[in-house]
Order: structure tokens, then sequence, then C-alpha cells
């Protein structure tokens, strides 16, 4: 048996190396670094939206990342073989730490390659593809945007889902946003921010400790609530709960790979908390159908007037376009982020679905102790009892108590197993 001493020495080694990465990423901003400025709207809509936006590679050249590249892939290798060594081959939370550097360094050669095929090709390797399946020989994240898609085109737009007008100003949103923020996160009151911004691409984003508001955004109360849970109560919950961990903190920072477990529980939450709305499964869904023309040789063009076919502006088509081609070019392969709302719902929808089906309750609320993955959890839960992993001091209303999404859970295990065809022909004449 370990002695306390052992033990406290075991601590320390683990809080070492695991701020060392958290120190090591803090430079990285992927979205900063790959973003496209203002000048290129303007010159889009003045050559008539017609000829392609002039980004290259010099382009990005021009806009320093702010760290030695080389030198920070050799830091995080340096810390990857510094856990090994600390910690040996096989101990799991040394395993994850080292997947982060990988991880992380696959992250900055990516930022190198900014404007080239082979940042497209890292792209996919971190967040994936349009084309990837849920399970062998079984649909793929295309299948499920045209399926969202055209579930969607059939609802009768009346006036029981008319969205009510945008009425509410960025800097109103602003003030109600941090009263609810401080309402959710009581124990932690004004820690989390509500800020105006004029640099996102965005209406709102949310960073380690803020909310970003777009200084010139309208909203509307359904789409506060949506920022409410999505941002506030996931992203900015899950930073409190990781930067909380008095050993584990890289559990604060979230790699790509937790980006897709991160937006699958954002978006998890918007549905049971009858936040979200058609309009916005539809953009959802867009996204995927958008990488997916893209990765099908596409270019900007091609996915701008996509944007157009489906009732969406010239401004928002060109903003929703740019998101799939930020860091690469105009002719080139996508920036595959925007798959991880869609991916990682269906993952985490499964994975609870399972969890209740097993009689593993107690794993669910682990989701929430950080920017956690799906395939960390089980690691991170059987380190609690030892005190290296905090539980979760914030949890969102419908994981505080589960009583809520187990009998929907047991429900929608069996709801799985029925023939939705077979259905609709039984159905037929009542409808």
């Amino acid at each position: 048996m370990a002695t306390s001493e052992n033990t406290a020495d075991y601590r320390r080694v683990l809080r070492t190396l695991s701020d060392r990465i958290v120190v090591a990423q803090k430079p990285i901003r992927i979205l900063d670094h790959i973003k496209w400025d203002n000048s290129i709207q303007t010159e889009f809509f003045k050559n008539s939206a017609k000829e392609l936006p002039k980004i290259d590679k010099s382009y990005y050249d021009n806009r320093s990342l702010g760290f030695d590249a080389a030198q920070k892939r050799s830091e995080f290798q340096e810390i990857e073989l510094d856990i090994a060594s600390a910690l040996g081959q096989y101990n799991p939370l040394g395993g994850i730490m080292r997947r982060m550097c990988r991880e992380y360094s696959q992250v900055v050669r990516m930022l190198e390659a900014r404007g080239t095929a082979d940042f497209a090709a890292i792209s996919r390797e971190l967040y994936g593809s349009a084309s990837d399946a849920f399970h062998t020989g079984g649909p793929t994240l295309a299948d499920l945007g045209k399926l969202l898609s055209d579930a969607i085109s059939n609802i009768d737009q009346s006036e029981l889902l008319k969205p009510a007008a945008k009425t509410i100003s960025g800097e109103e949103a602003v003030g109600i946003l941090q009263k609810r923020m401080n309402q959710a996160f009581a124990e932690s009151q004004d820690a989390m921010r509500v800020i105006l911004s004029d640099g996102i691409l965005a209406d709102a984003a949310a960073g380690a400790d803020y909310i970003k508001i777009r200084k010139d955004a309208k909203f509307n109360d359904r789409d506060l609530r949506v920022l409410e849970v999505h941002e506030g109560w996931v992203h900015l919950g899950t930073t409190l709960n990781g930067s909380g961990q008095p050993v584990c903190t890289f559990l604060a920072k979230g790699p790509p790979s937790s980006t897709i477990t991160q937006e699958g529980l954002a978006i998890l939450m918007e549905i049971l908390t009858f936040s979200s709305y058609p309009s916005r499964l539809k953009r959802l869904a867009n996204r995927i159908r958008a990488v997916h023309i893209a990765e099908q040789g596409g270019n900007f063009l091609d996915v701008y007037r996509f944007y157009l076919t489906q009732n969406t502006g010239e401004e928002e088509s060109f903003a929703n376009a740019s998101r799939i081609f930020r860091g690469s070019t105009p002719a080139g392969q996508p920036f595959t982020k925007d798959l991880s709302y869609n991916k990682g719902f269906i993952m985490i929808y499964n994975y609870i679905r399972l969890a209740v089906k097993k009689g593993m309750l107690h794993r669910i609320p682990m989701l929430f102790c950080g920017k956690t993955t799906l395939e960390d959890v089980r690691t991170l839960a059987q380190y609690v009892d030892e005190g290296i992993i905090t539980p979760p001091r914030f949890l969102p209303p419908p994981f505080a108590d589960l009583n809520g999404i187990t009998a929907w859970m047991c429900y929608s295990n069996f709801l799985n197993k029925l023939d939705l065809a077979r259905i609709q022909d039984d159905y037929a004449a009542i409808l």
C-alpha cells in the first residue's frame, strides 16, 4: 500500500506535469490564428460576389502566430517524454496527458500549414470528416446533415414556429446574460463575465471565463436562452470545474478532441432544456452539408451559393462560408471543426443511453469535470475516490438531478428498436 508521503509525491508530480501543459498551450488560439479580417468580405462584395476571396499562404504568413512553432512543438515533445519518464508508459492519467501533448503538437503543425493542403488534412485528423461513419457500416455525418435538412424542410413553418423578432441589442444582451451567469454560478459570482466584442464572427462565443457578445448583433429571448445553456452552463461550467481541479489542472483546457465532447454536451443541453428550435438545427445541419460540399471539391463560391439557397442573406452567407475555409484557401479543402456540434451530440447521446442501460449513472456527471473526452471519462471516474480528480462542482440542472434524463433514456432504448417506416404506414390514417 502506498504511504501518504508517496501519495503526496505522486500528486505533486501529476500537478507539475499538468501545469506545464496548461502553460505550454496558452499562446495557441486556433480561431484567432486562422480568421479572415473584415477587408476580405469588403473586397468580395466589391467584386459582386463573383470572385474567390484573395486568400493564400502568404496571407497567413503575414499574420504571426505570436510564438515559435518549432520551439512550441519541441516543448510539447519534451513534456511528453518527461511524463513517460516520471509516470511510466502505462499510467492512465499520464496517457491522457501524453495524448494531449501530441494533439497540441498537431495543432501547431496545422497552424504552420495555414494556406496549404496539409492544413485541411490535419484538421480532418483532429475534428473528423463529413464522411465519417458513427459505426461500421452505419450512417455518416453527411447522412445526418441531409436527414436533418429533410426533416426540417417538412416542418410546417406556421405561426406556431415563427421566431420572435430580434429586438435585444448586444449591450442589453450583456446585462441580461450577466445576471443569469451570476445566478447559475452563484458560488463564483462575477467570476464569469459577459462582455461586448467587435472582433468575433459569431453572434457570441465563450472564452475561459467570459462570454463575448458581438456588439452589432441582435437577439430575442430564445437566442439568449441558448447562449445561457450552451455557452454558460456547458462551456463556462466545464471551465469552472476544470480550473478547480487540485491536481489535474489540464482539465481546464481543451484540445480539439475535447471540443467534440464540449459541443456535443452544449447541443444536448439545448435539447434537454427545450431551448433549441428548428432553424437552429437547420444551421447546424447546413454546417455539415457545407463541409461535405467542400470535401467533395466545392470552392468558396459553391459554399457561399449553397447558403444563399438556404434563404440566408448575402453577408451571413459569406460569414458561414468563411467559417468553412478559414485557415485554408477559398479553393482548398475545409476546416472541419464545425462538424463537432452534431458529431458530439450523437456521441454524447449514445454514451448516456448506454450508461443508463448498464446502470452506470455515476459516470454521466463526470462529463462535466472539465474539458473531457468520452474516452477519458472512465479513467477520470476511477481517480475520484483517491482525490486526484474532483467531481464537478457545477452541474447544470438536468445533470444535477438525473431522474429526468434516466427516464427519457429508458424509453429511448426501446424506441430506437421500432421501425419508423412501418409506424408511418400504421399511422397513415391518423395523420
